[in-house]
């Protein structure tokens, strides 16, 4: 069971910790019955089942036929309302699908929250390859090209609380696990202007950003796709440029919303 509560300060309600811990098993496993989430918890069965009944009874997750229980669209409606009522979704949106038409590559938003990146909205297109991420998805900022953007405008002291945080797990055998390498690749990150995430985070993945500059927003725009087609030569001298059009027209159209 994830003990991050432990570090929290002020008032602190068991209860609720309890509920969202079997929220998050239940999302990790999209079905399971009141067995294998106790276990995945480390709660007695019997409070899983007043939980998981609560739960239920409030609309936030669905019992099958078979007595597993499973998330319901509730979360979806609730996600969906906080994305619309973002200030960046609402400017950024239309202009990241257009990079995503001109140049032929998924196209994504990454927004920085506690820490860690959350992927604001990403566009397909009908050749795309990619990480196939969701949106939403909240993952370690030193796996992605969007993450290491989005570490970019984070301070030193800054960066050495994310590691202390979250640590530097690997997710391939490219992933940067070292904090004095990160912050190296990081300078080297607002050197250049722009992040690349080469078959760190998925084997075969490549992914290129470049940071908003807006202020009071740490967020970044992405263009990710398979390594052959993201190549050294066309990131350099095509997609780093159709980014930063990119995230000038956002912040421009940021500024007179």
């Amino acid at each position: 069971m994830n003990n991050d509560h432990n570090n929290l300060a002020g008032e602190y309600i068991e209860a609720v910790h309890k509920s969202f811990t079997i929220v998050e098993a239940l999302a990790e496993r999209h079905t399971a019955g009141v067995s294998e989430v106790a276990r995945a918890v480390d709660l007695p069965k019997s409070t899983v089942d007043i939980h998981l009944q609560t739960l239920e009874k409030l609309g936030y997750v669905v019992k099958n036929e078979d007595d597993s229980y499973q998330l319901s669209l509730r979360f979806l409606e609730h996600g969906g309302r906080i994305r619309k009522q973002t200030d960046l979704y609402q400017v950024a949106r239309a202009q990241v699908d257009k990079l995503s038409n001109k140049v032929g590559e998924v196209a994504t938003i990454g927004y920085e929250e506690r820490y860690q990146r959350v992927l604001l909205y990403r566009t397909e297109p009908i050749d795309g390859l990619s990480d196939n991420a969701p949106v939403g998805q909240i993952n370690r900022m030193h796996w992605t090209a969007l993450g290491k953007a989005l570490l970019s405008q984070l301070s030193v002291e800054e960066i050495d609380e994310v590691v202390e945080t979250f640590g530097l797990p690997s997710a391939t055998d490219q992933t940067i696990t070292d904090r004095d390498s990160l912050i190296d690749e990081i300078e080297h990150i607002r050197e250049q202007g722009y992040s690349v995430e080469d078959e760190e985070h998925i084997n075969g993945i490549r992914s290129v950003a470049v940071p908003l500059d807006i202020e009071g927003e740490n967020a970044a725009i992405s263009t990710v796709g398979p390594k052959h087609r993201l190549t050294t030569d066309r990131i350099e001298n095509e997609l780093v440029e159709a980014l930063r059009e990119t995230t000038n027209i956002i912040a421009l159209k940021y500024e007179h919303y």
